[in-house]
């Protein structure tokens, strides 16, 4: 991706690499995250973390992780429901964390970096099933940012959103 002038890439987040002194995003758990746990749950393969930084750079400018979810049948809307087996519960991929740091917001950086999410998300799918993408949204910003690009909330946890996968597809024609 180029914005300004600079290019940016996506990679996994390694410990010994990147640069997480700089990064502020100004919603503390989100901040402690990164600062404090993200290299524990990488290495026990709690989460599958992912890091922006300029092409040129190792400074994190922003990140998100990807991890499994199991989802029960009856939390989604019924009209979800009725396409579905009838499993009491079904597999998906969480977004369980995604923030860009405050200098680089209005650069579109949470957009490539929820579109790369996506895209890992879709890819997976064909070898590990998932039905949907789902995130836990922090606030009613969050939330808006996410509702943008198609994501429905759970009838009874409005916290929580989901984008099925055949919507992710749509996405990335193959």
């Amino acid at each position: 991706m180029r914005v300004n002038g600079a290019n940016f890439r996506i990679e996994p987040f390694d410990r010994q690499r990147h640069i997480r002194s700089g990064f502020t995003c100004g919603i503390k758990e989100l901040y402690q995250y990164l600062h404090k746990q993200i290299s524990q749950d990488r290495k026990r393969s709690i989460t599958a973390p992912f890091v922006v930084c300029r092409e040129d750079a190792l400074e994190i400018l922003g990140f998100y992780t990807l991890s499994a979810l199991s989802v029960e049948l009856c939390s989604l809307p019924q009209d979800t429901v009725r396409k579905l087996p009838q499993y009491p519960e079904i597999p998906a991929t969480r977004i369980g964390r995604l923030a860009v740091d405050r200098r680089w917001r209005g650069m579109r950086l949470g957009e490539y970096l929820l579109l790369d999410a996506l895209y890992k998300s879709w890819q997976q799918s064909h070898r590990i099933g998932a039905f949907a993408v789902i995130v836990d949204v922090k606030n009613n910003e969050a939330k808006q940012f996410y509702e943008k690009y198609g994501f429905k909330t759970f009838p009874n946890h409005p916290d929580r959103l989901f984008l099925p996968m055949n919507i992710v597809k749509k996405i990335f024609p193959t």
